[in-house]
C-alpha cells in the first residue's frame, strides 16, 4: 500500500474479530498509528470480550465495546439506536481516518454489519462523525457462492506479506480462538481491500458503488 499519512485511525465494527478479519493486516502494518477499535456488540460476552482486549494489546490499540443486541434472530435495530451507540463510543475523539463495514456488508449476509455501515456513513455525511476520511471494507462472497474475498476493483487493494498474513491468522485462531477449520479461519483474507468514502445510500438495502 502507498504512503500512509494517518496518525490516528478508528475502526468501527459490529463485532469483536471484524477488525482483524477485514483490516487486521493494515493495522499490523502501521504500528505507529494510534488505533482505536470500536465494537458495537458483545460488550457483555464473557468469552469474546476478553479475547477482544487481548487482540487490542497485540495491535497496541485502544478498544471500546458496546452491547447492541446480537441475538441469533438478528431482529433489525433502529437506525437511531445504532447511531447513538456509535456516537457514545466515539465520544470526543477525532480521527484522521475511520474504517468501517460496507453498506452491503462483506458476505451474504449479516444485518449488523450493514446497520453499522449505514450509521457510520450517515454520521460522516452529516459531519457528526469526527473523521477527516472514511474507508469501507471491500469484500464479496458471490452471493454466498464462495468465502469472502477482496474486490479487485476497490480503491485500495493490497496483499499481505507472508509474515504479516501469518500474524493476522494467529490473531483469529489463537487470540480469538477459532478452530483452523472454522469459517473465520478459512475466510481470513490474505488480500485486504477498501472503498473510499461513505458510499451511495443511507439504508442497509443499498448496493455497492
Amino acid at each position: 500500500m502507498s504512503a500512509w499519512p494517518f496518525r490516528r485511525a478508528g475502526v468501527i465494527v459490529a463485532h469483536p474479530d471484524d477488525e482483524t478479519l477485514w483490516a487486521g493486516g493494515l493495522m499490523l502494518a502501521h504500528p505507529r498509528t494510534e488505533w482505536v477499535v470500536i465494537s458495537l456488540c458483545r460488550g457483555s460476552d464473557a468469552d469474546r470480550r476478553p479475547r477482544f482486549f487481548r487482540a487490542m494489546e497485540i495491535y497496541g490499540a485502544l478498544g471500546c465495546m458496546g452491547d447492541l443486541d446480537d441475538g441469533p434472530d438478528q431482529a433489525p435495530l433502529s437506525p437511531a439506536a445504532v447511531r447513538q451507540a456509535v456516537l457514545g463510543l466515539v465520544g470526543s475523539d477525532r480521527f484522521d481516518l475511520v474504517i468501517t463495514h460496507d453498506l452491503a456488508g462483506e458476505y451474504t449476509r449479516h444485518r449488523r454489519h450493514e446497520e453499522t455501515a449505514a450509521a457510520v456513513a450517515s454520521l460522516y455525511r452529516e459531519g457528526r462523525l469526527p473523521a477527516d476520511n472514511l474507508w469501507r471494507f471491500a469484500y464479496e462472497d458471490g452471493g454466498g457462492a464462495h468465502l469472502p474475498q477482496a474486490i479487485e476493483q476497490a480503491d485500495a487493494v493490497w496483499t499481505l506479506p507472508d509474515a504479516l498474513a501469518q500474524r493476522k491468522h494467529r490473531l483469529i485462531t489463537e487470540t480469538y480462538g477459532f478452530a483452523e477449520d472454522s469459517w473465520e479461519a478459512r475466510t481470513t483474507p490474505r488480500t485486504e481491500a477498501f472503498w473510499y468514502g461513505p458510499g451511495i445510500g443511507e439504508g442497509v438495502e443499498q448496493t455497492r458503488e
